[in-house]
């Protein structure tokens, strides 16, 4: 295998586990909204999702030289190539269902975020500012969710709320991200939340926003405006606030796989894990 040949693999792989996380995420807001189970349009969102970050990592950005440092000497080639045809492919799905929108919204964003948007001398770029990226990042995916969702089911205050959920959902897991990044954000001039307020405020900030969140759910699934899914909200909320609480960037580099990877168990294994105790709990 030639040099690049390893960091092009893991450059292609990268993106795999968020992907089948973008697919189960649209599962739980087809369960929010009592809709029925459409693996395809799954598959098309987790192709989408694969795509809009790959292509992320396939184009240089300054932070990611210390941020990914193991994608260095990927070939950027064969990383676009995969995100046209997985785009493709995605687009594809749902195209089949009249859903023409949803699938180019996040990849357009993800380009705009990455490159920014050039106005005259000046680049504006959407990764700038203090949460700006986090907030964009969720509108982004909360906005697609409920895009596609909205095909389905006819109800605006369902939509509305189930676009609220996954936009605060993924404003706080793109949130926990940057721990890790810290330095790399620092480096290319990124101004992301655990830069500007440091770790212990950036979490009470996020823990905020979870309660928030669910106390809206809660009021949704009451008045009935969402599905009775109560367990899978319950497990989401009290996982990820005992996971703020525990976490650190110091993790990421501990001898111990467990502490390692918890992070991504519990942030991208956090659907897999709700849906498994939902399966074994009847509600």
């Amino acid at each position: 295998m030639t040099f690049s040949g390893k960091p092009t693999l893991q450059l292609l792989n990268s993106s795999t586990v968020v992907a089948l996380s973008g697919g189960l995420r649209l599962h739980i807001a087809f369960l929010l909204a009592g809709l029925a189970i459409r693996v395809p349009e799954y598959c098309a969102l987790a192709l989408i999702t694969y795509a809009t970050y790959t292509l992320d990592r396939a184009l240089d950005c300054r932070e990611d030289a210390i941020n990914r440092s193991e994608l260095c000497g990927a070939d950027g080639r064969v990383g676009i190539f995969a995100c046209v045809l997985t785009f493709i492919l995605g687009a594809v799905l749902l195209a089949r269902d009249g859903i023409y929108l949803a699938p180019v919204f996040p990849f357009v964003v993800g380009y705009l975020y990455t490159h920014g948007v050039r106005i005259g001398t000046h680049t504006f770029k959407l990764k700038a500012g203090a949460g700006i990226k986090n907030i964009i990042i969720g509108i982004t995916w909360g906005g697609t969710i409920a895009l596609i969702v909205s095909r389905w089911c006819s109800a605006a205050e369902t939509v509305l709320i189930i676009f609220l959920f996954f936009a605060m959902k993924v404003f706080v897991t793109s949130c926990v991200n940057d721990f890790k990044d810290v330095q790399g954000d620092l480096a290319a001039g990124i101004r992301t939340l655990p830069v500007c307020l440091g770790e212990n405020r950036t979490k009470e900030v996020l823990i905020a926003v979870l309660l928030v969140m669910h106390g809206i759910m809660a009021y949704a699934l009451l008045s009935g405006i969402i599905g009775n899914e109560w367990l899978v909200l319950l497990f989401g909320l009290l996982l990820s606030i005992a996971f703020l609480i525990v976490y650190t960037p110091a993790f990421e580099t501990k001898p111990q796989i467990l502490c390692r990877r918890l992070r991504e168990c519990v942030i991208s294994g956090e659907y897999v894990f709700s849906l498994a105790l939902r399966a074994c709990i009847p509600v």
